[in-house]
């Protein structure tokens, strides 16, 4: 069955479609690939005499490669939410606020270069996730602290909408009631593409004329209808996120690739929250 996943399209290690599609168990009592069936016997063979070889491996030993569970995602999400949250508290607290933004901004470059090497590569590797989520935790931590200065009680208001969005989405997608199909994701995907390169132009549209460029960070009605859009797109987006990890299990991944959907996850997340704190803001404003 192919994959309408674009992770899994572009040569994920498939463990599990070596023996099954879908990771599952061999039929037992079918011959694979030329061999002999259990129960008949084999003369010629082997030795009957012959004492076993220490190397040879029993049919009931566990797998060499564990496979991925969804505890496994659970958990590596789980930590990889804790070291941002520590990460981003530890900058807030403890931190002046000169000091927080001095160190936001070369965090977030690291981050960002850290972020396309682990996406294009597909590593999924504890260190690399989690160094991702302390680097952008330094970020959160600034940012956060000065919009808390400007609008008091606003991170505890994001957050709140944040974790939100993200259980409404988990339900969603449990019920079934909107299922990850392959024109849904090819619909999200160009959604994705079209919010960053609208976000770009703006960007250089206020280098180039000054003031804000396309209007759409002002704060006015076109704020917040596009800030309103992208929260759209970065919540569809988590469904990809658990269509991935459902799909990776199937798939018979190794266990550590949970460590690149929670790093998939942190992304839409931390997109998430820094969009719902910019949209409160602007209803602050008014």
């Amino acid at each position: 069955m192919p994959s309408h996943n674009p992770v899994f399209g572009r040569g994920l290690p498939n463990a599990g479609q070596q023996s099954a599609p879908w990771g599952g168990a061999p039929q037992y009592g079918a011959p694979q690939y030329g061999a002999p069936q259990y129960g008949a016997p084999q003369y010629g063979t082997q030795d009957p005499y012959a004492a076993p070889s220490p190397y040879a491996q029993s049919p009931y030993a566990p797998p060499a490669t564990r496979y991925m569970t969804m505890d496994d995602v659970v958990q590596k999400t789980g930590l990889s939410f804790l070291v941002t949250v520590l990460s981003a508290a530890v900058t807030w607290v403890l931190l002046p606020e000169s000091l927080a933004f001095g160190l936001a901004i070369p965090a977030v470059l690291v981050a960002l270069v850290l972020g396309l090497v682990i996406s294009f590569k597909q590593i999924a590797n504890p260190v690399a996730t989690l160094s991702y989520g302390a680097l952008y935790g330094i970020a959160l931590g600034a940012i956060s602290e000065a919009f808390n200065a400007i609008y008091p009680g606003i991170v505890m208001q994001a957050l709140v909408g944040t974790f939100g969005v993200f259980f409404g989405m988990l339900v969603v997608y449990k019920t079934g009631a909107i299922r990850v199909t392959p024109k849904l994701t090819r619909w999200i995907v160009g959604a994705m593409f079209g919010v960053l390169a609208l976000m770009l132009v703006n960007i250089v549209a206020s280098w180039i004329g000054g003031g804000d460029g396309l209007g759409l960070r002002s704060g006015g009605t076109l704020s917040i209808v596009f800030s309103l859009v992208v929260i759209g797109v970065a919540a569809f987006s988590l469904l990809l996120d658990f269509d991935m990890a459902d799909e990776a299990i199937r798939r018979g991944a190794p266990a550590k690739f949970a460590w690149y959907i929670a790093f998939g996850l942190l992304i839409t997340v931390v997109w998430l929250y820094l969009e719902i704190l910019r949209l409160l803001s602007y209803f602050q404003d008014e």
